[in-house]
């Protein structure tokens, strides 16, 4: 029994065919096509005023240089929340809980913010390592520490969206185990573990959206240091 509860995390194979690349696709293929009318659907029109808004106040304390991301924000955005919330739905597979998939996408867009402030203001990146006002003993071991704290930074934003999936998607296993397992012994008790598997449900909505866009909010913010 414990070990069933980590089988949803394993990736799917069908005929040794691993399928995690159909469920990174599926997302994509749900998405509305936009139209050349005038006048569009509800769904084309509340996702057109979904990226509006995301877009503005995520771009807002960046500058002109940093607007040219925001077709990749946008997108990822949109692309993280679309698997979170699959992945709520029952007999599917969540890819973000995968630290392999989180990581690379973390890793790569950490990089790309690093090295366009290292081509564009080498100075004043590197000028992170070393606060101003340092007492010179302490230059090479705070050189050290902000070395290791930026190299972290990648890692910090896979692990963060891999743990809190993880995390929620146990609870909401176990909960329903209980509630399953207590039905026919204890039905009142059954029915509160029920209520509350409904609740966390509710969070974990709740928590697939806050991460998706507390993930693309923090690579925001370390572009704002390099532009």
């Amino acid at each position: 029994m414990t070990l069933s509860f980590f089988d949803q995390f394993s990736s799917p194979v069908f005929l040794g065919i691993p399928l995690m690349a159909l469920a990174i696709m599926i997302p994509w293929i749900m998405f509305p096509t936009p139209s050349s009318r005038w006048m569009n659907n509800r769904m084309l029109t509340l996702q057109n005023w979904f990226i509006n808004l995301f877009t503005k106040q995520l771009l807002l304390p960046l500058n002109t240089a940093g607007h040219k991301w925001a077709l990749i924000f946008a997108s990822l955005m949109i692309f993280l929340i679309s698997l979170n919330m699959l992945g709520l739905l029952p007999y599917t597979f969540t890819p973000t809980t995968q630290l392999s998939l989180n990581m690379g996408l973390a890793v790569p867009l950490w990089l790309a913010t690093v090295i366009i402030g290292m081509r564009n203001q080498p100075t004043h990146s590197l000028g992170h390592l070393l606060p101003e006002g340092t007492p010179v003993p302490l230059i090479p071991v705070l050189i050290i520490i902000e070395t290791i704290s930026l190299f972290i930074r990648p890692i910090a934003l896979g692990v963060r969206l891999t743990a809190n999936l993880t995390a929620g998607h146990l609870l909401i296993q176990l909960i329903a185990t209980a509630a399953f397992v207590l039905m026919p012994l204890m039905p009142t008790v059954a029915l509160l573990t029920t209520i509350l598997l409904f609740l966390l449900t509710l969070l974990e909505v709740a928590v697939a959206m806050i991460q998706a866009y507390v993930f693309v909010l923090l690579l925001s913010l370390y572009l704002q240091e390099n532009v």
